[in-house]
C-alpha cells in the first residue's frame, strides 16, 4: 500500500511538470534522432516537419483553444515567406533582420484583418479566412517586380551564424527545431496562464465569456496575431532553406494540409502539433513508396484513395487527435478496474494474500 502511495504521488509530480519534462526529452531526441538518420533525404524530411510544426502550434492556438476557425494560415505562412525573401534579395537586408521585419508586418496585417474578419463565425468565418489566403496567393502571382509571379523568386541567401551562411542540413535542423522549442515553449505558456483559461471560455461559449467581463474581441485578436507571426516566421525559415519561394506557399492546398496536421495531432493539443505534422508527412511519403508496390499501376490516384482511408480511419477512432487518444488508452491501462497495470496489480495483491494464508498455517 505504501509503494503504491509512493507511485501515485511521483506520478502526481510528473504530471505537474510534465511539459517541462516533455520539452527536455523532446530535445534529447532531436538532438540524437540525426545519428539514427541513414540518408540526407531523411534529414530533409525533419525540417520540414519542424517548418510546418511551428504553423501547427499556431492554428492549434487558434482553432483548437481560441475556437476560431482559419483557412486562410497559408496566407501568413507566405507574408513572412516573401517579406523575408523580397527584404533580404531585393534590398539587401540581413536575413535575420528580414525574418523580424517579415514577423512584425505579418502580425501588423492579421490585427488590421482580424477586427472586421472575427465579426463573422462558423462558415461565414472560413470563408473569410479564405477569400485572406486568395488575395495574398493572387498578389503574390501579380506582383512580378518583386514577388517573381508565376516562375518564383530565386536567389534568397541563406541565414547565416556569426557571418557564415548555413549551408549544411545538419545545421539548418538543429536551427529549425530549436525554434519549434521555442515557439513549444511560447505555447505552453499561454494556454497554461489566465490568458489560456480565457480563450477557452471564448471556445465553449462567446457569450458566455463575455458575460464573465472577458473581452472576447481583444482575446481572439491577440492569438490571430500570436498565430500569423509563428506562421510568418516558419515561413522565412521555408525560404531561407529553399532559397526560393514561389505562389504555391500561399495556396490553399498548404491550408487544408496544415488544418489536416492539427486535426490528426487534436486540435486542443500543443503536443500534439509536432506529432500531428510528422504523422500526416510521414503517412503521405509511406504511401509514395508502398501503393505502387501493392498496386500494378500506383498512380497518384491510389494514393490519394488509401490516404483519405487512413486519415478517415484515425478521424473515427482518435477524433480528439493522437495525443488525446494516446492518454486515453494510457489512463484506461493504468485503471483499477481495466488494462494490463491493474491485471498486474490484481495478481499481485491475490499473491500476497496467497503469502499472508500460507503464513498463518505454518503458524
Amino acid at each position: 500500500m505504501r509503494m503504491r502511495v509512493q507511485i501515485s504521488a511521483i506520478y502526481a509530480r510528473w504530471r505537474s511538470n510534465r511539459n517541462a519534462v516533455g520539452i527536455v526529452l523532446l530535445a534529447l531526441f532531436i538532438g540524437t534522432l540525426p545519428l539514427w538518420l541513414g540518408t540526407p533525404y531523411a534529414l530533409s524530411t525533419m525540417i520540414f516537419i519542424g517548418i510546418y510544426s511551428i504553423v501547427t502550434i499556431g492554428l492549434c492556438l487558434l482553432m483548437g483553444f481560441a475556437g476560431q476557425i482559419s483557412l486562410g494560415q497559408s496566407a501568413f505562412f507566405a507574408l513572412g515567406a516573401y517579406g523575408s525573401a523580397i527584404l533580404s534579395a531585393h534590398f539587401d537586408w540581413s536575413p535575420w533582420l528580414a525574418m523580424v521585419a517579415a514577423a512584425i508586418i505579418t502580425g501588423g496585417i492579421a490585427a488590421v484583418i482580424g477586427a472586421p474578419i472575427f465579426r463573422l463565425r462558423g462558415h461565414y468565418l472560413a470563408m473569410g479566412t479564405l477569400a485572406f489566403g486568395a488575395i495574398i496567393h493572387v498578389i503574390a502571382v501579380e506582383w512580378r517586380t518583386y514577388t517573381g509571379g508565376s516562375s518564383g523568386l530565386p536567389g534568397i541567401p541563406r541565414l547565416t551564424l556569426a557571418g557564415t551562411p548555413i549551408r549544411s542540413d545538419m545545421s539548418y535542423y538543429y536551427l529549425v527545431w530549436f525554434f519549434v522549442l521555442i515557439a513549444l515553449i511560447i505555447a505552453l505558456n499561454i494556454v497554461n496562464s489566465r490568458f489560456g483559461r480565457a480563450l477557452r471560455a471564448i471556445r465553449d461559449s462567446q457569450e458566455a465569456a463575455a458575460s464573465l467581463g472577458i473581452d472576447v474581441s481583444r482575446y481572439k485578436l491577440q492569438t490571430l496575431v500570436v498565430s500569423a507571426i509563428f506562421a510568418s516566421v516558419a515561413g522565412s525559415l521555408y525560404t531561407h532553406y529553399m532559397i526560393f519561394i514561389s505562389p504555391a506557399a500561399a495556396e490553399l492546398d498548404l491550408s487544408i494540409r496544415l488544418v489536416l496536421m492539427a486535426a490528426v495531432g487534436g486540435m486542443a493539443s500543443i503536443w500534439g502539433a509536432p506529432f500531428g505534422t510528422a504523422g500526416v508527412m510521414l503517412l503521405t511519403l509511406g504511401l509514395r513508396e508502398i501503393v505502387p508496390l501493392v498496386t500494378r499501376h500506383g498512380s497518384g490516384e491510389y494514393q490519394i484513395i488509401a490516404y483519405g482511408i487512413l486519415l478517415v480511419a484515425i478521424m473515427i477512432f482518435m477524433p480528439e487527435g493522437l495525443i488525446a487518444g494516446a492518454r486515453k488508452a494510457w489512463e484506461r491501462s493504468r485503471s483499477r478496474d481495466t488494462g494490463p497495470v491493474a491485471w498486474l496489480w490484481r495478481r499481485a495483491q491475490r499473491g500476497g494474500q496467497r503469502i499472508r494464508v500460507l503464513g498463518q498455517r505454518g503458524q
